[in-house]
């Protein structure tokens, strides 16, 4: 009896330093496969991993370095696991497929890549952007005024990390709009009838000799003839800056751009002060134009938001228009269209967008 017992207790002694050893050997298996060495080992990484060296992440005044597990992996056991097995798929398009084995093929898949690594942050609410980042921690006097706006607009309206910092430590894809929806768009203004008594200028429109008028700007039409349409526009003029046409008082969303004889042929009103001393009237202004203009405004807006799908919402999260005034709106898709492929003209398209629908842009 004393054999069996002492047979089992042997048993079971072997079987916990087999546990013990199974589990450390996988524990440090899992561990050395999460390290930065690692995951740069393989010749795919070697984009992403210059990208990274070039990032805040990796140096940065504090001297702090988050590596590729800390913004990859999650620390909760149950996702680790399933991260790592996910990873596996890395394994086999390294070996295998060699899907992304040249920097042409990286290219083309980069954009595939970073929408799956978006879409899981976004499920698990940017868990590990959060284990070094928390919203508690964060001192918002040392940040700019507009980051302060943007965090508390992010935290009122339950947005996560990844909806905004998408281009922390890698470069983001190249996104472009396709070339035909504007084509579309201007087929369908050349199809507005003759009839339409109201209209908006889809593009930069020259006003006979008077000037140009800019996207998104109604114009009362006062006839039809030869392929010409005689229009009137009323805007805001202010004093000291007559060649410029303003969509209203103190608001600053220039509709149209005078010469000197389109300032000479204005009706004007009388001058009166806002509240910031400057000195406005009420303008008409009325010419020829030939340029295609649209029956309505709200294809022009559907275009728009479609470029602001392509070109915001790929590096953050939609800031709705009414998120600014009219006359900040300018400053802030400049500055963010900078930074994409966005052409001038449809820059110009997707501000006049934002500022016909901001906040106080009701006349």
């Amino acid at each position: 009896m004393s054999i069996k017992k002492g047979a089992i207790v042997l048993v079971l002694v072997i079987g916990v330093v087999i546990g013990w050893l199974s589990l450390g050997v996988t524990h440090a298996i899992l561990e050395k496969t999460s390290s930065t060495e690692f995951c740069v080992s393989c010749h795919t990484m070697d984009t992403p991993y210059k990208e990274y060296q070039g990032s805040v992440h990796f140096t940065n005044a504090k001297g702090i370095r988050a590596e590729c597990a800390d913004c990859h992996i999650p620390t909760d056991t149950i996702d680790y696991l399933i991260t790592k097995i996910r990873a596996s798929k890395d394994i086999y398009h390294e070996f295998i497929t060699k899907k992304i084995s040249t920097d042409e093929k990286y290219e083309a898949h980069r954009a595939e890549m970073a929408e799956m690594v978006w879409a899981q942050l976004k499920a698990n609410d940017s868990v590990t952007c959060r284990s070094c980042h928390t919203e508690d921690a964060m001192e918002t006097y040392d940040q700019s005024p507009e980051a302060q706006k943007m965090h508390q607009y992010g935290i009122e309206n339950n947005q996560t990390c990844i909806d905004c910092h998408k281009g922390v430590a890698h470069i983001l894809p190249e996104v472009k709009m396709d070339s035909q929806a504007l084509a579309h768009l201007v087929d369908e203004a050349k199809l507005t009838p003759t009839t339409a008594k109201e209209v908006f200028t889809l593009q930069a429109t020259p006003i006979g000799d008077l000037g140009t008028i800019n996207p998104a700007t109604k114009l009362a039409v006062v006839s039809d003839h030869d392929g010409k349409r005689t229009v009137t526009m009323q805007a805001y003029q202010m004093q000291g800056a007559e060649q410029v046409l303003y969509m209203g008082q103190g608001k600053r969303a220039v509709v149209a751009i005078l010469t000197d004889a389109g300032q000479k042929a204005l009706k004007t009103g009388e001058y009166t002060e806002d509240d910031y001393g400057n000195q406005w009237r009420q303008v008409e202004l009325q010419g020829d134009i030939e340029t295609p203009v649209l029956a309505k405004v709200d294809s022009l807006w559907s275009y728009a938001e479609q470029l602001d799908n392509v070109y915001c919402s790929t590096c953050h999260a939609k800031i709705p228009s009414e998120h600014f005034t009219v006359n900040a709106w300018p400053a802030v898709a400049k500055s963010m269209g900078d930074r994409t492929s966005i052409s001038k003209e449809d820059l110009e398209i997707l501000t006049k967008y934002f500022q016909y629908n901001a906040k106080d842009a009701a006349q």
